[in-house]
């Protein structure tokens, strides 16, 4: 049975086949679910019209990504033979980096460059154009930057619990206030770099702490 739009089993499923791997890691493919997640069902023009894509090329992604479980159908109906489709919620997760292989550890860093550098790009250009619209909505960028000291098991925890309070805003559409947007959330936490006294080894540049062990943040 298909998820309803914004809810999810709560079931992580781990991603560690390298077909479906490499299925995600394709940059068109990236852009694609990016706009169906931020901007709801499409059809494979109008994808190809956002993104500059030509139908012949967006219908193909979609039936690969759907043949992966990343999109669907909607079932609705559309114009003639239009079909709509919608990304699958869900949590997925990678396998840890200690346990990738070489090949799957060369897709890995090819997905996070991509995703990291499509986030990036959109934010500026959110930023830059006020693409969040006028009014409350225009401060609507929360940013927290800050530093704390953990042990691995304790990012785990910190990581799921993170999980846990996005799900805890997620709801069926039909239960959504009128009101609502999408919004886009990000974590990426990392340990720093450990100091070296080799001066051979290449030089790593941290930004400096937070005063303070309280997050640095934008409301």
């Amino acid at each position: 049975m298909a998820k309803e739009p914004g809810t999810t089993d709560g079931a992580p499923e781990e991603l560690s086949d390298l077909r479906t791997l490499k299925a995600l890691a394709q940059p068109r493919r990236q852009q694609m679910l990016q706009h169906l997640t931020a901007h709801g069902p499409a059809t494979s023009a109008t994808l190809a019209r956002a993104l500059g894509l030509n139908t012949g090329a967006t219908s193909y992604h979609l039936r690969e990504l759907a043949r992966y479980g990343f999109v669907e159908e909607t079932g609705d109906a559309g114009h003639g033979r239009e079909r709509w489709w919608r990304a699958i919620p869900g949590d997925r997760r990678f396998p840890p980096r200690s346990k990738q292989s070489a090949e799957t550890r060369l897709v890995m860093d090819e997905l996070n460059h991509l995703s990291y550098a499509a986030d990036l790009k959109l934010f500026e250009q959110l930023q830059r154009e006020g693409g969040a619209g006028p009014g409350e909505w225009a401060d609507a960028f929360p940013y927290s930057r800050g530093t704390i000291r953990l042990t691995l098991p304790e990012l785990r925890e910190f990581f799921e619990e993170y999980i846990a309070l996005l799900n805890r805003y997620k709801r069926p559409e039909a239960e959504t206030p009128a009101d609502a947007r999408t919004v886009l959330t990000r974590l990426l936490a990392f340990p720093a770099p450990e100091p070296t006294d080799d001066p051979t080894a290449p030089a790593m540049t941290t930004s400096p702490p937070a005063p303070s062990s309280e997050p640095e943040a934008t409301p």
